[in-house]
């Protein structure tokens, strides 16, 4: 007798990142050098990595920092047409201070520049749903809360 098939599953590509904030609530952006538009510090989860994992080793990659990154803020069901189905964690990165801001180092090769902005700045450099993701982000770290989202927003 053949065993049962098992049924179709998801199998997104997980990323993690973090928001970082400066003494005035500005976000950290960060302009990668391989893709249009910014981002915020993160990137993809590796083989054997948990998201938190990956979060603080593509901060130390992506601005040189060892940080302790604080609670999740946001998870986000947010598959793409290009890259199919894919689920994104953002994590509370938390106030940098003049020590930490004087030694971010980025890598040439990734990351072009970075910049502090206002959260209602931000708008005109990100994709609609990435924008849409910090947007919920702040509101659960001013709640003390998390939240689940698809696409960016509430279901």
């Amino acid at each position: 007798m053949a065993e049962p098939s098992a049924p179709p599953m998801a199998r997104p590509r997980v990323a993690a990142g973090a928001l970082f904030f400066d003494a005035s609530d500005r976000i950290l952006l960060v302009k990668p050098t391989y893709k249009d538009g910014w981002d915020i510090p993160g990137g993809y989860v590796e083989p054997g990595e948990t998201p938190l994992e990956a979060c603080h080793r593509e901060v130390k990659e992506e601005l040189g920092l060892s940080l302790a990154v604080g609670g999740l803020l946001v998870v986000d069901w947010a598959p793409s047409e290009r890259e199919g189905d894919k689920l994104l964690f953002v994590f509370d990165g938390g106030r940098l201070g003049a020590d930490q801001l004087a030694a971010i180092v980025l890598p040439s090769d990734e990351l072009s520049t970075c910049e502090f902005v206002p959260p209602k700045d931000a708008r005109g450099r990100l994709v609609d749903r990435l924008e849409r993701r910090i947007s919920r982000a702040l509101e659960a770290r001013r709640s003390g809360g998390t939240f689940y989202l698809e696409h960016g927003d509430h279901p």
